[in-house]
């Protein structure tokens, strides 16, 4: 029997990996984690940003009867090192990264679990490795397109002004009609307290859209991580090609596919999932949240991620 959800938040109860270590390549330290059932259904969690890491509330999504459940923190971020590091940190490194985990874990195949940036790696790996997925599970889908990352910096604060507002306001204003490169320069810069100050302007103006109720929501540790790979990830443009998902979309169409996302989405619109939604064809399912935003935590975005881990599981297993 699975274990019941907690009431008040409907998330599984805590976990306690069952492993851990450490993936080295490229200088970097990859950290890892192994939570669940040893012998269940193989899943790997990718977490947004670029940059973001993740946490212990994301084991808590998966029912540890069912699923072995993988998580990453991918280069830079979390609590692998070196921390926001950019060279050698690419979609194509990321990809490279996930499938050499597979390999260590002597893993055949897997779901891939992914939600806003983790969707855009999901997707980007299942198209360089379609024999290595069982199906996805997607949230707030980012496709990495110049004309998403154009809304992020210019057109989402119209739903949220006053964040949009100190988010602008931070830089000078003769360099505001480019704020990609007015926040990288600070980012990258030498300067170790003006790069923090950027860092929690861009993480707190993401962060403060990121719920269907507006909040000023602070980043806390993994601003600088954030804000840095995210620059850096914008500026080349998720270092994928222009339309690379939607157009390479048949290598993994016949993989079952469950979208999940929030109507009122200002970070990643509901235009991009719904794209990939006709896109995918007969084997996706899309639900269309009316009452959630951005974040996989909101009751109805959980609600239905949860349902949808349980239907994968019982497709797989049918």
């Amino acid at each position: 029997m699975s274990p019941a959800y907690d009431k008040e938040i409907s998330l599984f109860a805590p976990m306690v990996p069952f492993d851990s270590g450490y993936l080295a390549q490229d200088g970097f330290s990859i950290y890892y984690e192994q939570c669940g059932n040893p012998n269940g259904l193989p899943v790997l969690f990718l977490h947004g940003g670029p940059g973001a890491g993740c946490a212990p509330a994301h084991r808590r999504m998966f029912d540890p009867a069912i699923y072995r459940v993988i998580l990453m923190d991918q280069r830079g971020c979390g609590r692998s090192e070196p921390y926001a590091r950019t060279d050698f940190n690419t979609t194509q490194h990321l990809i490279q990264d996930c499938e050499r985990l597979r390999a260590k874990l002597g893993i055949e195949k897997w779901a891939l679990f992914g939600g806003s940036w983790g969707s855009t790696l999901a997707l980007a790996y299942g198209i360089a490795h379609p024999g290595a997925c069982l199906g996805f599970i997607l949230r707030g889908i980012f496709l990495g397109s110049r004309s998403e990352i154009d809304w992020f910096l210019y057109d989402m604060g119209r739903f949220f002004p006053e964040a949009a507002e100190r988010f602008v306001t931070f830089i000078p204003e003769e360099e505001r009609d480019d704020l990609l490169a007015a926040y990288q320069k600070r980012l990258m810069g030498s300067d170790v307290r003006l790069r923090t100050q950027a860092a929690q302007s861009w993480a707190t103006y993401e962060n403060s859209c990121a719920t269907l109720v507006a909040e000023r929501r602070d980043a806390g540790s993994a601003a600088v991580s954030l804000a840095v790979l995210e620059a850096h990830y914008f500026r080349n443009d998720c270092f994928l090609p222009p339309n690379h998902i939607l157009d390479n979309l048949e290598r993994i169409a016949h993989l079952p596919g469950f979208i999940v996302q929030g109507r009122h989405d200002v970070i990643c619109p509901p235009h991009s999932a719904f794209a990939l939604t006709q896109a995918w064809g007969p084997n996706a399912q899309a639900i269309f949240v009316d009452d959630a935003g951005h974040s996989a935590f909101e009751a109805g975005i959980l609600e239905h991620l949860i349902h949808a881990l349980k239907s994968l599981s019982n497709m797989i297993k049918g």
